[in-house]
């Protein structure tokens, strides 16, 4: 056998590979992976859980990708499994024709940690998802005590094409600066909280230096046509929430056609009679 046929044998063994082998990349009792976690990951995926929150462009006229939920409320022992499963469903859209990007809460001490981030990676690179599908997003900055350690979580999963997203920008000084200089392409603002306190206008035109800056914002927790109608004055690229459409299934997702969504959900627009709370 020729170097070239044993190189081409190889890497068609290594492409080929099951996705459930990444278990032996992660095997620490204390990372939360075990054959037993691994039976349930496999029947929680069977149920097809309500997890998945759809993400629309601004004016409801796109799906532009989904939240994973249950990574919101994870203990540190389901955050693997649950990575592990909001991967597979991103897999799962991308084998049914369908480009749907997916952001993986991760909290702050995870992206610190470099077994965490090891056994990030691992599944990452098994998933074989193209770059631009899988987001990590954060929900805080870190404090100064793990602020390197978290930088270089971020920095080692951006090197394998993940893209970062901030889920709870407020507007302070730390949190914009975090955000520049991790050059995060996704920022969430709560349009409930904009509701009690409006984001100055410099702050987001610092979000976005450019007209070709690659920060995306992101409207969540869209409950009021009011909160909409903020998002748009926000120029939003994306919004989700309530108004938009509740959490679905992996298979739901997959239903979720443009146009009708568009129609049936969005007919609200132009809103001209809106009582005080922002109400039809």
């Amino acid at each position: 056998m020729s170097p070239k046929s044993r190189l081409y044998t190889l890497v068609k063994a290594w492409k080929n590979k099951p996705f459930q082998e990444v278990r032996d990349a992660c095997g620490d009792p204390w990372l939360g992976i075990s054959s037993q976690a691994l039976e349930e990951h496999q029947s929680w995926s069977k149920r097809q859980a309500i997890s998945h929150e759809p993400i629309f462009n601004c004016k409801g006229e796109k799906l532009t990708g989904s939240l994973f939920r249950p990574l919101l409320n994870a203990t540190d022992m389901q955050l693997l499994r649950l990575f592990m499963e909001g991967l597979d469903t991103i897999a799962y859209w991308y084998r049914s024709g369908r480009l749907i990007p997916g952001i993986l809460p991760m909290p702050i001490h995870a992206i610190a940690s470099s077994k965490y981030i090891d056994a990030m990676s691992e599944l990452i690179l098994n998933s074989r998802l193209p770059v631009g599908l899988v987001a990590v997003g954060i929900w805080s900055t870190p404090e100064i005590d793990i602020s390197d350690a978290c930088k270089e979580g971020l920095l080692r999963l951006r090197r394998l094409g993940v893209l970062l997203h901030h889920l709870n920008f407020t507007g302070n000084v730390d949190e914009l600066r975090w955000i520049k200089e991790m050059q995060m392409e996704g920022v969430h603002i709560d349009m409930k909280q904009m509701r009690e306190h409006v984001l100055a206008s410099n702050v987001l035109s610092q979000l976005r230096e450019s007209p070709y800056s690659a920060t995306q914002i992101y409207a969540s927790n869209i409950g009021l046509i009011n909160d909409l109608e903020n998002a748009t004055s926000l120029i939003a690229d994306h919004a989700y929430g309530g108004l938009m459409m509740s959490p679905v299934s992996r298979h739901q997702m997959l239903q979720i056609n443009d146009s009708r969504i568009a129609k049936a959900i969005f007919s609200l627009h132009p809103h001209q009679h809106l009582n005080q709370n922002g109400d039809k």
